[in-house]
């Protein structure tokens, strides 16, 4: 039988053990014989909570993939936790995700500063984060958003549950000549390149893509999400096979600077200072021949964006037939 004594214990332990486990969860040290003192308790009893708490942690290791400890740490005369949590990035990790998030300059200053902040508080031990903090502030002070001064994650976020769920949307695009288009959409993939997030979509109007450049265009058109006014979830679905899916990373792999147009393949000479650099650029680039320092290199690439970065390398890319 559970005499009330028992019980008391039972809870008083129960408190204890919550009250050294909250303390080491706060990264603070916990002094054996203080802990004793404060709870009236042997220290013996100190120490074998010590030992529960270590046993949870190790049960838990596999449902959380957190790897606590408890250790002893001479120079502080007590124990605290060590952890590592292998789902969570570095600090390391973090650090480089934010140098390239400031450098995409995709969003307006203060979301970008919002997420920033948010990644680092998430992620990032906090012990850790004045460093990292400390490592992106002077990018952070002298972040500069760009022209278009448009938050659209929302909208970003809607497209992608219509790709999901293939809804048909319509748009009122805004051009870059200030012309304003109305389309109905079959949203293929969101992509983003060189500051901006694209749509890739299929237009559902066949008089429309009978007047392109190349009639029946197998391939999306490409519109700035920051440059869609309106955007209106359709009940009406499209259906895509598997087997004719749209394949992004294969269509990331072609197209440069998100500009339309047809599927072509050219070869040029190239007699600049790093062929690596260009094989980064075109993932589909392949060097043909390599003689005195020349390079002839063939590449698939989707869209008219080829011809302005051939036009920007000068005279190290030369087109040949």
């Amino acid at each position: 039988m559970v005499t009330k004594r028992t019980e008391e214990i039972k809870n008083d332990k129960i408190q204890r053990i919550l009250g050294i486990y909250t303390k080491l969860m706060d990264g603070k040290t916990v002094n054996k014989q203080e802990i004793a003192a404060r709870y009236n308790v042997h220290p013996r009893s100190i120490q074998r909570d010590i030992k529960d708490i270590t046993d949870f942690l190790e049960r838990d290791e596999l449902n959380t993939g957190v790897f606590n400890s408890v250790i002893y740490d001479k120079n502080a005369d007590g124990y605290r936790l060590q952890y590592e949590n292998v789902y969570k990035l570095s600090p390391q990790q973090i650090l480089a995700i934010c140098k390239i998030l400031l450098d995409s300059r995709a969003f307006v200053k203060e979301e970008m500063s919002e997420i920033i902040d948010k990644l680092i508080y998430s992620a990032v031990v906090k012990d850790d984060q004045p460093q990292v903090e400390k490592l992106i502030q002077n990018e952070e002070e002298h972040y500069v958003e760009l022209q278009h001064k448009t938050r659209f994650l929302n909208k970003m976020w809607d497209i992608g549950q219509a790709i999901q769920n293939q809804n048909y949307i319509e748009i009122e695009y805004k051009r870059g000549d200030n012309e304003i288009k109305k389309r109905k959409l079959k949203p293929a993939a969101i992509m983003f390149s060189e500051f901006y997030f694209y749509l890739t979509a299929f237009i559902d109007d066949k008089n429309l893509c009978e007047n392109f450049d190349v009639a029946n265009d197998p391939f999306p058109t490409i519109y700035r999400i920051d440059r869609i006014q309106n955007l209106k979830i359709l009940d009406q679905h499209f259906r895509v096979l598997y087997s004719s899916r749209f394949e992004e990373g294969e269509f990331r792999k072609r197209v440069q600077f998100m500009y339309g147009g047809k599927l072509q393949t050219v070869r040029f000479k190239y007699k600049g200072p790093s062929i690596e650099a260009i094989l980064d650029r075109l993932p589909t680039a392949k060097i043909e021949k390599h003689e005195d320092g020349v390079y002839t290199v063939k590449a698939e690439v989707f869209g008219k964006g080829i011809e302005r970065w051939i036009r920007g390398q000068g005279d190290a890319v030369e087109v040949v037939g």
